[in-house]
């Protein structure tokens, strides 16, 4: 049985203390309606009105002052409880969120060796394109890609985010290759959709100055590792993260375009998980254990060359 009843005491408390629901959602890493149904689901469950609301603030009734009290010891009492019993040993359900192409490519591939090492850690992994809520969807970590947003939630930088502009053998036979970023309007380039939309405007450096290049072509995915196989099989030009650029350049599979015009990402790929959890061990594990993975990460050149070269057996 669901027992919200903590979660609606915390977000009356920030409402309260951030002096209002949008602040509040902000300080949580929650949507403003998230807040406001967490408060006004508490108040039909307690049957009284603990807020005065109007369109420029929010005041506590009597009924309000007196539950804001017992939500702060109530709150505290919970901490220190489990701080007394909570081991420093990495333990218990760990819930992570990891975009698809990202999470298949370079998270998965180090789990064998995290759940290995923390044999108490119960992981529950989810991959997807959509950013989730940590509060509202109950989720530990989430793996991020891109420029972070403001918000409250804890960050760890894990390595540094660059794209570049790429093409299969077979697409660039077929098609030729674009001489500058704006020729790519004779191109067929593979497009995001919502909510990735804007990752078709295309960085790059033109006469010494950043421009933004909209592109256009006749497919659209919200899904990463899609967009990654039709470029691989000649449908199409794509803007692609290192990760799986760099390694299918080196097998042949894609060919880089347009490099002396390459603009620098000035993004990365973060860990985030709430301020009040960042002492949890298996949350602190995780993310040590990640950060440490992608310095330098697999993909990177340093990481190529520190490989130990192959060996091969001599010919009968």
């Amino acid at each position: 049985m669901k027992d919200d009843r903590l979660l609606e005491m915390r977000v009356f408390k920030a409402v309260c203390e951030a002096g209002g629901f949008t602040a509040a959602a902000n300080l949580l890493g929650v949507s403003q309606p998230f807040a406001s149904q967490c408060v006004t689901s508490l108040e039909r469950r307690l049957g009284v009105q603990l807020l005065h609301r109007s369109t420029r603030m929010q005041r506590l009734t009597g009924e309000g002052e007196v539950f804001l009290a017992s939500c702060r010891r109530i709150l505290e009492e919970v901490e220190q409880a489990e701080g007394q019993v909570r081991s420093d040993e990495p333990a218990g359900d760990l819930r992570v969120s990891a975009p698809l192409a990202f999470g298949m490519d370079q998270v998965v591939p180090q789990l064998p060796a995290f759940l290995e090492k923390y044999p108490g850690i119960t992981m529950h992994l989810s991959l997807s394109d959509t950013p989730v809520n940590l509060l509202e969807e109950n989720f530990d970590v989430a793996v991020r890609m891109g420029r972070l947003h403001d918000s409250s939630l804890m960050s760890r930088r894990l390595c540094k985010l660059q794209r570049i502009v790429v093409a299969s053998p077979a697409y660039v036979a077929g098609h030729g290759t674009p001489v500058t970023p704006h020729g790519l309007d004779r191109h067929n380039c593979l497009m995001w959709q919502s909510p990735m939309e804007r990752l078709n405007r295309w960085p790059f450096v033109i006469a010494g100055q950043r421009e933004e290049i909209s592109v256009r072509g006749n497919f659209r995915s919200s899904d990463g590792p899609t967009l990654f196989q039709l470029c691989v099989a000649g449908v199409g030009i794509m803007r692609l993260a290192e990760h799986l650029a760099l390694p299918a350049i080196r097998e042949g599979r894609l060919v880089p375009l347009l490099a002396d015009y390459q603009g620098e990402d000035d993004t990365a790929i973060h860990a985030l998980f709430l301020p009040e959890r960042k002492l949890v061990p298996r949350i602190r594990a995780f993310v040590d254990h990640f950060a440490a993975a992608f310095d330098p990460p697999p993909w990177s050149a340093a990481a190529a060359a520190a490989r130990p070269a192959p060996i091969h057996s001599a010919a009968q």
